[in-house]
């Protein structure tokens, strides 16, 4: 029987085309193709309007991305978009879930649009690397104007309902049952004469380019050598300059540069990387969470208020245990700042922070642990500390409830050998702020069950992260990679670099941070307490710290810091550094940014092909994901190890073997694994698309 994509429905004249491609009613050939036949149908038997609606829980997410490299199959989607303006009755998008992307574009094409009050309406085209490509550039600047299409569609964040109301581009907001809703109204309007958004011109006329220039220079000024936003910008301000067919073209010609380019494939490797990480290899099918409904979050630091919080934003009561009042009482206040802080910033209702903040409580009666459905232990690193807790959660917590430790390095093992419960205990690794970062390494100890990793599961999906399983080890796999570079970045340092220039070329690159920035935010001392644990040295970044310069809680690290905690490079610094080269008998040498960029980023990739080879981590993207969620790595850029198969795996191992003889470093003598899929021309994608299948 062949697929049915739509479905074609009638009230007396007025007939209903629902998409029917779930769950999302991405806009696949046969998705189109029905559009195409159904609007005929329609016409042909006498409707005097169309109402255009998804099926199941949303509009339409968009183009069907796997499609993008395959022959493309009629009707494109212009194709279905002049049916539609060429239709003599009207079309009318009704929007419930998300329009998004080609969902918006094709409901942007029709007549008008209605939609439920939790509509959501965006084109996200430029975080997938590219440009809205069917006309979203052109229609929604005709609309609402150039400048708030520019920060719709550079951004891509979409706008809720009302908002699209307001803006214009859509024309009511409809409560109850959508389709029986839009029905009426297209019933109520029939005779109304629609002006299409490519006839419209009074949004658009005489626009203020200069203006619009300022206004995308400012936000292409935080896209930070991402291609796609500049695209963007391009095709919208020809919507302004450009009758609407030409501007179709420039937006077409952005469409197919940016989609053919490293930056889009990048990107699209994390968004599927995304869905990717929640298939574990080996989870039985049948495997399901246990049922949590109250979480106990053991610690008001800075971890644990944050994860905290990340329970109440998403409608989790969580109660923080802490040892003593003061301290409780400045974990919870901390809490509140940050949402004032949103509140102020126009992110959070009044209402909206009165219920999260009515969800989180705090107490320092560790009976609280007996009600709740699982536990998080998020106090400092100290092996002795967290066995003791957990052996004292392990006594308190109903039978069968989670216990996880927020640890960032230490061993879960050794830590759920404290408990009469192993099986139950897992690593749930949250990252600074917990609130705001959305990766979350789940660690699977060596006894933690399947029922146990799954709940870490359900839980991090509810509360929006993006959850990655890994194995046990030091570090996990995002610390442990970034630890590898710790040598290079002291070797770079001697041999004649300065802190500003690593960091330069990292955030040149695309980083939020580069590493010496990122070790003051952190904290200096931190670095020096992990490595003097570790018993390793490195001498610049142990003499900065002996001055006592621990970064930006000291005013000064690698850098100064003004009160508003801009940096600026402090020449005592550059003096220390001139005098360990001096000591170490390094001649101090201009070193390129190329150089500085492989010496950064090698080392990360030879631990990545050591996790993989452990099997620590399951898959390639699964360290891809990790750093484009978790480290600051820019998801344009697809993560290290999508770095390393662009540059060649044979590259790789040759770059290392030379940098591993030239600085002395062994950590960079090439990995197994890279020795391997170098003499065999692999690749780590293959290699983990092998393992997912």
């Amino acid at each position: 029987m062949e697929d049915v994509f739509i479905e074609h429905g009638r009230d007396g004249d007025i007939h209903v085309l629902r998409i029917a491609n779930p769950p999302v009613n991405t806009l696949r050939t046969g998705v189109r193709a029905g559009l195409h036949a159904g609007i005929a149908a329609c016409l042909k038997e006498g409707a005097r309007a169309i109402v255009l609606l998804g099926s199941g829980r949303m509009f339409s997410a968009g183009a069907e991305m796997t499609e993008f490299n395959k022959p493309r199959q009629p009707p494109s989607l212009p194709e279905v978009f002049d049916a539609i303006e060429t239709s003599r009755v009207p079309v009318i998008a009704a929007i419930h879930g998300s329009a998004l992307g080609g969902g918006l574009e094709l409901a942007l094409a029709c007549h008008a649009r209605v939609a439920s009050p939790t509509a959501s309406l965006g084109l996200p085209e430029v975080k997938r690397g590219f440009v809205p490509g069917a006309g979203g550039t052109q229609r929604l600047p005709r609309l609402i104007g150039g400048e708030a299409a520019l920060r719709m569609i550079v951004t891509g964040e979409p706008v809720a309902a009302a908002e699209a109301q307001r803006l214009g581009f859509v024309d009511a907001v409809l409560d109850g049952p959508l389709e029986a809703a839009a029905i009426a109204w297209a019933r109520e309007n029939l005779g109304r004469s629609f002006t299409l958004a490519r006839r419209r011109e009074d949004r658009i006329k005489g626009a203020d380019l200069a203006a619009f220039d300022a206004a995308a220079a400012a936000l292409l000024k935080r896209t930070r050598g991402q291609e796609s936003p500049k695209g963007c910008a391009i095709a919208v301000r020809a919507a302004l300059t450009h009758p609407f067919d030409d501007g179709l073209a420039v937006e077409r010609e952005q469409f197919q540069k940016l989609v053919a380019g490293e930056q889009s494939h990048a990107l699209r490797h994390i968004f599927f990387g995304e869905r990717e990480v929640a298939r574990i290899p080996g989870m039985p099918a049948d495997t399901l969470p246990l049922p949590v409904k109250r979480a106990v979050v053991v610690g008001a630091g800075t971890m644990g208020g944050g994860i905290a919080m990340s329970f109440a934003n998403h409608g989790i009561p969580v109660t923080v245990l802490e040892q003593s009042e003061e301290a409780l009482a400045r974990g919870l206040k901390k809490c509140e700042a940050n949402w004032e802080r949103s509140l102020a910033s126009g992110k959070l209702t009044q209402d909206d922070y009165a219920k999260r903040r009515a969800l989180l409580s705090g107490t320092t009666d560790w009976d609280a642990v007996k009600q709740a459905d699982i536990v998080i232990e998020a106090v400092f690193e100290d092996m002795a500390v967290k066995q003791e807790i957990f052996a004292k959660l392990d006594a308190l917590a109903r039978p069968g409830v989670v216990l996880a430790s927020n640890t960032s390095t230490l061993d879960i093992d050794a830590i759920a050998g404290a408990t009469r419960r192993p099986e139950l205990v897992v690593g749930m690794h949250f990252f600074s702020p917990a609130n705001v970062m959305r990766l979350l390494e789940i660690v699977r100890g060596k006894a933690s069950s399947w029922e146990a990793i799954a709940t870490a599961m359900d839980v991090g999906r509810r509360i929006g992260k993006v959850n990655v399983v890994v194995g046990n080890c030091d570090g996990f796999v995002g610390n442990r990679m970034t630890g590898k570079r710790g040598f290079q970045l002291e070797r770079l340092l001697l041999e004649g670099a300065l802190p500003q220039d690593v960091d330069r070329v990292m955030e040149a690159y695309g980083m939020a941070m580069g590493p010496c920035a990122t070790g003051d935010l952190g904290g200096l001392d931190m670095g020096a307490a992990v490595r003097k644990a570790r018993g390793t040295v490195a001498p610049i970044a142990d003499a900065i710290v002996a001055r006592g310069r621990f970064g930006q809680k000291t005013g000064k690290g690698w850098y100064l810091y003004d009160d508003k905690r801009q940096r600026q490079p402090d020449p005592e610094v550059q003096a220390l550094i001139e005098e360990m080269s001096a000591q170490h008998q390094v001649a101090r040498r201009r070193i390129e940014d190329a150089e500085i960029l492989e010496r950064m980023l090698l080392p990360m990739v030879n631990e990545g092909a050591r996790i993989l080879e452990e099997g620590v981590a399951s898959r390639a993207i699964d360290v891809d994901v990790i750093f484009a969620n978790g480290f600051g790595w820019p998801a344009f850029r697809g993560g290290p190890m999508f770095w390393a198969d662009r540059m060649g795996l044979k590259a790789v191992r040759d770059k290392l073997a030379h940098y591993a003889a030239t600085t002395n470093d062994p950590n960079l003598k090439p990995a197994a694994l890279i020795e391997r899929l170098a003499a065999e021309g692999g690749s780590f994608t293959a290699i983990g698309q092998k393992k997912a299948a």
